[in-house]
């Protein structure tokens, strides 16, 4: 298990020495955008790519031709991916009723979506190119998910939950893009092991509470309630921004070194996955300060 998102497990990031960024080793006088980590141990994947243009300096300039992947590339296509999240989750939220009579089929559905969408991240995650239905796919699963769940503990724990949990992560997108374009985000090599090291362990502790509280019931061993969960709660935001900011940087290179086109995709790929478990941990967080009250 590589990352808590497993668009890193793609081909976009390098495995040499087990660290992240396109592989791309710059050409002299390449500009600081490129990946800082790569130590020369791999060639840019795109240095045939006649159209990765540089200027006399060596920075970036513009593409020449549309099959280059743009700025413009990434924020379209993670609109659309987006866009289909939230149509989905809207449209469960008001066709699955989760009253007392029915909340169980809602329930079910929901863990249906959510092994279906997990399962479509992970062929997404080792496709050899990206699949833009595929894609689409997997974030209309994901919305039906997210509708139902949301419903819920807006229901029965917490009025108002969805919209706070958007609302703050939004506010942690915000906050982490204008932190990494101001530079006090520095995506380097350390950053990114520890960031890998913290979401891998993260994820195995939960792993194993729930396994405990499959086989022992409850919530496991209680770090998902109470003050533990709200402490876990915030260490999972806290390393959704810090992926963030490595799906910021993979976006950063792509753009840098003439990624094709399709590859902004991916980038909206990256980009939801992390947003989703953003999502999440906001809902869960504010369902347990609002039973605290």
């Amino acid at each position: 298990m590589r990352s808590s998102n497993p668009v890193f497990s793609r081909r976009g990031f390098s495995r040499d020495n087990g660290h992240a960024g396109f592989n791309a080793t710059p050409q002299a006088g390449a500009p600081a955008t490129g990946n800082p980590y790569a130590q020369g141990t791999a060639a840019n994947p795109y240095a045939t790519n006649p159209y990765a243009q540089t200027d006399i300096q060596g920075a970036p300039q513009a593409p020449a031709r549309p099959d280059v992947m743009t700025i413009d590339d990434v924020v379209t296509r993670t609109a659309m991916t987006l866009g289909t999240v939230i149509v989905a989750a809207t449209a469960a939220w008001w066709t699955l009723p989760v009253d007392k009579e029915n909340v169980g089929t809602a329930i079910g559905i929901a863990i249906g979506a959510a092994i279906v969408g997990f399962v479509l991240s992970l062929v997404n995650s080792f496709k050899r190119r990206p699949s833009p239905p595929l894609i689409l796919t997997y974030a209309a699963f994901e919305g039906v998910f997210l509708g139902v769940i949301s419903n819920i503990v807006s229901v029965y724990w917490a009025p108002g939950a969805a919209m706070q949990a958007v609302i703050g992560t939004m506010a942690v997108f915000a906050g982490v893009l204008i932190a990494y374009r101001t530079g006090l985000i520095r995506v380097t090599r350390r950053f990114y092991g520890f960031v890998m090291a913290a979401a891998i362990g993260f994820s195995l502790l939960m792993m194993v509470n729930l396994l405990f509280a499959v086989f022992g019931g409850g919530d496991g061993l209680d770090f998902r309630s109470g003050a533990l969960g709200i402490i876990f709660g915030i260490v999972a935001i806290v390393i959704g921004a810090c992926i963030l900011a490595l799906n910021f940087k993979q976006v950063e290179d792509g753009i840098a070194y003439g990624a094709p086109r399709e590859e902004s995709w991916l980038a909206a790929f990256g980009l939801t996955v992390t947003l989703v478990w953003i999502y999440i941990e906001m809902l869960r967080l504010v369902a347990i300060l609002s039973g605290d009250d």
